[in-house]
């Protein structure tokens, strides 16, 4: 197994480097190394984004991931091996739908219906909950759950959390970034 915390260590400097925010890092197994292969392949999922805008373009995805593999490779050279398993590294923007996963994003998207998971059950053996966010005060984080009302809960016991695709949320969304759009789309014509 992958240390996340080293990994994310090593990762966010060279996020930063390129004027981004980490959003969230993930190792977990899925998929397969190849069709003849009966072991799993492993990702490693990154999700960055610009503050300014809150996405990724695919360029700015291609320059970290070259950026972070350029990282593991001279580790590796200098005898630190961050994950031994084969994987694939992933690279995104958080995606509209986005993970909610540091404080700030409790604080950016109150009023938004998020989904959450979590470790521990709270009103009444309630692990999910489904509702608008209200926000964030210190680890606190209450949401307006549809079921059971008003909920506050530690951010700690949140196994996941995200935000729900709705016609408010597209509608506070900065709009998507297309610059580049038009090449890739001549290029498909060609």
């Amino acid at each position: 197994m992958a240390d996340i915390a080293r990994i994310i260590k090593v990762i966010e400097p060279e996020v930063k480097a390129l004027g981004f925010d980490l959003v969230r890092v993930r190792y977990f197994k899925g998929g397969e190394i190849g069709p003849l292969s009966d072991e799993e392949e492993h990702t490693l999922q990154i999700m960055a984004e610009r503050p300014a805008t809150g996405q990724l373009v695919i360029e700015d995805c291609a320059a970290l991931s070259h950026r972070i593999s350029d990282r593991f490779d001279a580790l590796e050279e200098a005898g630190e091996v961050l994950i031994r398993d084969a994987y694939r590294l992933e690279v995104s923007s958080p995606g509209i739908d986005r993970p909610l996963t540091r404080p700030q994003d409790f604080v950016n998207w109150a009023g938004h219906e998020a989904r959450v998971q979590l470790t521990n059950p709270v009103e009444g053996n309630r692990k999910s909950l489904q509702g608008d966010l209200v926000g964030i005060e210190g680890e606190t984080v209450t949401l307006d759950d549809k079921k059971s009302g008003r909920v506050s809960f530690p951010r700690a016991d949140i196994h996941s959390a995200k935000l729900v695709l709705t016609d408010r949320l597209i509608a506070a969304t900065r709009p998507l970034d297309t610059s580049g759009a038009d090449e890739i789309l001549e290029e498909q014509e060609d």
